[in-house]
């Protein structure tokens, strides 16, 4: 009985780790599929979507290499106009005038400095809360703004032609405004000069005239600032006025059209 027992024992041990036994389960797993370095214990189940991922990224610097811009640098005019009291009581001087350069980190964000002036004057024929009895006169009124901005250009890939054509981008801009107020008509009044931090935002077009090289751009913009003169006392009408003639204050925003001629590369 033991004898039979070993020689049962003995003959399970070489059927279970003989070669051909492992090379019949290893024809087995090929017959239903299954590749050995999906049960290799070494394998990476990530690698092939990282590759993937690699090769896709690599195709998509080569064509912004190919295809999109690194900096452009922008020469514009257009013009500045305002709401409330400010733009009842402001006449602009067009044209603005515009500079700026920008950075492209790829197809859809760019960085931009830039720098923007515009002039316009006022008229106060009229005494006035700070100015009696003699009249300011003539006021004229430069506006030299500096700002940081952040362009977002619409993927239109999927769009018409035209839309596609027209480069639309949305924009925001951080801005520091510094007026100036001239006195032409009083000289022993000195100028008053002062700054304030702004916000604009809005969206603009580039339509490209030599592809990467140059464009045409145009952009509308709504800033919002707190001018240091916004809420100033000195033109609200005299007691004494017989008219009531004046501004209680100068608030109003600010709005602004820009044609900017677009160097790329």
């Amino acid at each position: 009985m033991k004898k039979t027992f070993v020689l049962l024992c003995a003959s399970c041990f070489i059927i279970i780790f003989s070669p051909l036994s492992w090379g019949q389960a290893g024809a087995d797993s090929a017959d239903i599929g299954i590749d050995e370095d999906d049960i290799s214990l070494s394998g990476d189940i990530f690698t092939d979507f990282n590759e993937e991922l690699g090769a896709s990224k690599i195709t998509e610097d080569e064509r912004y290499y190919a295809y999109g811009r690194f900096f452009s640098f922008n020469l514009g005019l257009g013009l500045t106009t305002f709401n409330g009291n400010r733009g009842i009581a402001y006449e602009n001087d067009p044209p603005t005038y515009g500079i700026s350069l920008h950075y492209f980190m790829d197809f859809n964000s760019a960085f931009g400095l830039g720098l923007e002036y515009s002039k316009h004057h006022f008229f106060i024929d009229e005494p006035v809360h700070a100015y009696y009895p003699d009249p300011p006169g003539l006021i004229e009124v430069g506006m030299l703004r500096t700002f940081f901005s952040y362009r977002y250009y619409i993927d239109t890939a999927n769009l018409g032609t035209a839309v596609t054509y027209s480069n639309p981008y949305m924009t925001s801009r951080l801005e520091y405004w510094y007026t100036t107020n001239r006195f032409i008509d009083q000289s022993n009044i000195e100028n008053k000069t002062g700054g304030g931090l702004g916000f604009g935002l809005g969206g603009g077009l580039e339509f490209p005239i030599a592809l990467k090289e140059s464009y045409i751009n145009i952009e509308f913009l709504y800033h919002t600032v707190s001018f240091f003169d916004k809420y100033t006392q000195d033109y609200r009408p005299h007691e004494k006025s017989k008219t009531g003639f004046g501004y209680d204050d100068l608030t109003g925003d600010a709005f602004s059209t820009m044609v900017y001629y677009v160097l790329g590369w």
